[in-house]
């Protein structure tokens, strides 16, 4: 799989970013060691997780995925600097272990790197904008991790245009690291958050974009067509929102294009991200090594100008 050079880091990924948020939900271990595996063999090589990975799986408590990638990371050895690694912080851990203060980070990290086995994070994410701590709060300890070589970049995931241009000022007025790249909701079915003034300023700024719902909860894959389909699925709410607000249309659309390609509707829908302006690599998860490879393929296939205004139907 081709490399892309995420934004001003140094740091080269994969075009396709595998979601980690399925390693201890949908996954478990031995099947987890298996994905990884399988994403090693075909070049699919950066990793996205946060702390709070699977959090929401009734007895987890947080952290299972990064536990399952460590597990996975010592039990091959000679693989850390082969991987990249994205991890976040700032979503609720339980017991008041929430937000971006410098605190609740230095500690966050440590128990990140533990889960992990490793001793660096190579992109380290603020999940999400913390209106109680300041930016230089958050940018400062960030600082200090960069210059002990814990972390390698910073990122920043759910902010818009406001929040990051206000980081920005605040890392140039005080000498701090910048956010070097955004991890927003992108999709053909979810393209108001990070279209307009948000993707204007990535462009501007150089700011790498990793986009997560790449595929809208599965929706994209043309599984849910109706309400029964829906019923059951994991993110029923989520896929059921999609089908009242235009969804279906979007689905014809790659549906017709998907036939002309040769590809699945998936494959499509994440070759459109990798079309899209200041879109460095879309994030997408699988449980299954077909649909694995059926995000390697998509980051060969060519959309035209014509394909393109066909899809963008929502």
């Amino acid at each position: 799989m081709k490399s892309r050079t995420l934004g001003t880091t140094e740091l080269e990924i994969s075009s396709v970013v595998f979601g980690g948020n399925v390693f201890g939900w949908t996954l478990d271990e031995t099947e987890s060691f298996q994905m990884l595996d399988a994403c090693f063999d075909h070049g699919l090589t950066t990793i996205d997780t946060a702390d709070v990975y699977s959090r929401w799986v009734p007895g987890n408590s947080g952290g299972e995925s990064e536990t399952l990638i460590g597990n996975w990371l010592a039990s091959n050895p000679g693989r850390r600097d082969k991987v990249q690694i994205f991890t976040k912080v700032g979503m609720d851990m339980g017991d008041g272990n929430t937000g971006l203060s410098a605190h609740w980070i230095r500690e966050a990290v440590e128990n990140s790197l533990s889960r992990l086995k490793t001793d660096y994070i190579d992109l380290y994410f603020s999940h999400r904008f913390d209106p109680e701590t300041p930016h230089e709060e958050t940018l400062g300890v960030y600082k200090d991790l960069l210059d002990e070589g814990k972390i390698r970049a910073i990122g920043a995931s759910n902010f818009d245009d406001d929040q990051m241009t206000d980081a920005l000022k605040v890392s140039s007025a005080n000498d701090l690291p910048a956010y070097q790249v955004l991890q927003p909701e992108y999709s053909l079915v979810s393209r108001g958050t990070f279209e307009g003034p948000l993707q204007r300023y990535c462009i501007e700024n150089n700011i790498g974009v990793v986009t997560y719902f790449s595929l809208a909860g599965g929706f994209l894959s043309g599984k849910y067509r109706t309400a029964e389909d829906v019923k059951g699925a994991a993110r029923a709410g989520l896929v059921g929102k999609y089908m009242q607000e235009g969804g279906l249309e979007v689905l014809k659309a790659l549906e017709e294009i998907a036939s002309q390609k040769n590809a699945s509707m998936a494959e499509i829908a994440i070759a459109w991200l990798l079309h899209r302006e200041g879109v460095t690599a879309p994030i997408a998860s699988a449980t299954k090594s077909s649909h694995l490879e059926s995000l390697v393929r998509a980051a060969d296939i060519k959309l035209t100008p014509e394909d393109i205004e066909t899809l963008e139907v929502y």
